[in-house]
């Protein structure tokens, strides 16, 4: 098979919680995880954290996270966290400032999954490897209501990364339209939340099969 014909590896698609009220964000994972679809789930709930006992909520919403994930084999990682992390027996996604992969390494089981914020830069990327993360994180790739300050990286930047031999993640401002424009990048996961955990508990399904329809021109040869 020549290179311009090469069939490229669909990337995965990785769930990011966002702030709604428990009981709507409970319900909207279960719609989720009953497609089949998510192979990757990030507990990321930074409002409930500025709660008076944001800490006590935090781990009693992630126990029954973590305990819906499991039904349906969908693994989780915890933002930033690596003693939540090793409380839930789940992963953990790390921030640049926000603790240590050996750290990580030492206090969580072998078999769980420790990300890396890697934004554009590439030196980060392979630092990320070195130090034995499970995949770095690029981005953002497009604008995000998330993080409306985040800056853009380029696409040559995103190339960069995905030549240095870890699973690449991206994220930031990412839709089921507009991830048509990274098809045929070996991109391992492409985070989402706002494009599928902003949308009414009845419409999620329908997003995550049109995520899948999109991630499944990575299986289109290239012309």
């Amino acid at each position: 098979m020549t290179q311009s014909s090469a069939v490229t590896r669909a990337p995965k698609l990785y769930l990011l919680t966002n702030d709604d009220e428990f009981a709507v964000l409970y319900a909207k994972l279960e719609a989720a995880f009953a497609t089949g679809l998510i192979a990757l789930l990030q507990i990321r709930r930074k409002k409930t954290l500025q709660l008076p006992d944001g800490a006590t909520k935090l781990y009693d919403e992630a126990q029954q996270i973590v305990r819906l994930a499991k039904t349906y084999k969908v693994p989780v990682v915890i933002n930033d966290d690596i003693k939540l992390a090793e409380k839930l027996g789940v992963g953990v996604h790390l921030g640049q400032q926000d603790g240590d992969i050996n750290d990580a390494k030492r206090q969580l089981a072998p078999k769980q999954i420790i990300g890396r914020t890697c934004h554009g830069d590439v030196e980060l990327v392979k630092e990320a490897k070195k130090e034995g993360a499970s995949y770095a994180a690029m981005g953002a790739v497009f604008a995000s209501n998330t993080k409306p300050d985040a800056n853009i990286i380029s696409r040559q930047e995103l190339i960069d990364g995905c030549q240095q031999g870890i699973d690449i993640c991206v994220i930031g401002g990412l839709s089921a339209e507009n991830i048509v424009e990274l098809a045929g990048l070996p991109i391992a996961y492409v985070a989402v939340v706002g494009d599928i955990m902003d949308l009414p508990v009845q419409q999620i399904a329908a997003r995550c099969q049109q995520w899948q329809q999109a991630l499944d021109t990575w299986r289109t040869p290239a012309r």
